[in-house]
């Protein structure tokens, strides 16, 4: 079952903004600039708690599960999967997770969030290499070409998000957008280190490999 709880909450749990509500998470009606510390009555005592090792790797876990809006059994089974790499787990695993669908619609700007980029698949707004992908989980490879669907790309969002991307350069260089057509190509396989200055992904790896 999906979390449903506040985002903002979500967020201060962690410590850290997650990004879960667009634009509002970079503005001062950020809860985490009104209330940086945990939530509930205890809250503020609460954020002196040091953690354990296995305490510092299940609060890893979460972030990195809800930045990216997974259930647990699908964040179980990418660590699993990213654990078959010996040699590096823990990039490997932060890869996967940059190469799912929403994250990488979200990456080029064309959703405000990850949340707002799984209802745009949801709801078959994008073709990848031609065909209609409505899978948020689905995992992008090199090469691929995405595209809004010409039947889609006359809506009043489309336009809006045309003139807000025109100038855009906070765009991962491991993607290619032409905000013109609406139309993208993954170019290189993502550049980790960025997201590893936030993600401890050694400590997810570590959390799974118990």
């Amino acid at each position: 079952m999906r979390k449903v709880s506040s985002k903002c909450k979500q967020c201060r749990r962690e410590g850290a903004k997650l990004f879960l509500k667009g634009e509002r998470c970079k503005s001062a009606k950020c809860a985490m600039i009104k209330k940086n510390y945990k939530p509930g009555v205890h809250g503020p005592k609460r954020a002196m708690t040091k953690l354990s090792a296995y305490g510092k790797q299940l609060r890893e876990k979460q972030k990195a599960k809800r930045i990216y809006g997974m259930l647990e059994a699908q964040f179980y089974n990418l660590a699993k999967k990213a654990m078959k790499n010996k040699k590096d787990a823990g990039k490997t695993m932060l890869a996967l997770l940059e190469k799912r669908f929403d994250n990488v619609i979200y990456r080029l700007k064309l959703a405000p969030s990850r949340i707002a980029a799984r209802q745009l698949i949801s709801h078959s707004q994008f073709t990848i290499n031609g065909r209609t992908v409505n899978i948020a989980s689905y995992t992008t490879k090199l090469g691929d070409q995405i595209k809004v669907k010409e039947t889609k790309s006359k809506s009043k969002y489309w336009e809006k998000i045309k003139e807000a991307i025109k100038n855009e350069k906070d765009i991962p260089t491991w993607l290619a957008l032409d905000n013109k057509n609406l139309t993208a190509q993954i170019t290189a396989e993502p550049n980790v280190e960025d997201v590893a200055n936030f993600i401890d992904s050694s400590l997810i790896i570590g959390f799974y490999s118990r």
